[in-house]
């Protein structure tokens, strides 16, 4: 068999793969089981498949294992972008500015964001600060990175995934 030709083919069965290893592990992480389990067969019918022809091989090169670990690391950067794009989420934001900011409080409201403010008290100086509490969905923190950064360059902020929201309204 044409060296060339193995990897390639192993490159491509490598990439789709670890595309659909990614993209279960972050739908899963979203609570979607079920969609995870099918996944899970594919991933791994198509793993055995090119592991097992990977090592009984006959030809002796180093380019078999380069190809294997190239289409690896490509599955996992194209698992990531699809995540990105095909799995909305939502993104917790709390952040926390000087009491004194009305600018970014209007700016939030007047753009439709829900917030909840909680007045917080300095162990290091007796300045007042705020911290907001935001839920958003994943496809509007950029706007919201933004927004903040330009109205309250000091601000602290902190985002991380929410795995479920109830009782509330997202923007």
């Amino acid at each position: 068999m044409n060296l060339l030709f193995v990897c390639v083919k192993i490159f491509f069965a490598r990439i789709l793969d670890v595309t659909i290893s990614t993209f279960r592990q972050n739908i899963m992480i979203k609570g979607k089981s079920l969609i995870g389990a099918i996944l899970a067969f594919f991933e791994i019918l198509i793993w055995f498949l090119v592991a097992r022809e990977a090592l009984i091989i006959s030809i002796d090169s180093i380019f078999i294992p380069i190809a294997y670990s190239l289409g690896y690391a490509t599955g996992t950067l194209i698992g990531s972008c699809l995540s990105k794009y095909f799995i909305r989420g939502v993104v917790g934001v709390q952040i926390i500015v000087s009491e004194d900011e009305k600018d970014l409080l209007n700016s939030l409201k007047m753009r439709g964001y829900r917030m909840n403010i909680l007045h917080l008290e300095s162990a290091y100086n007796a300045e007042d600060r705020i911290m907001l509490f935001l839920e958003v969905n994943s496809r509007s923190v950029k706007k919201l990175e933004k927004l903040v950064l330009q109205k309250s360059p000091n601000a602290f902020v902190v985002m991380s995934d929410t795995k479920k929201v109830y009782n509330g309204t997202l923007k």
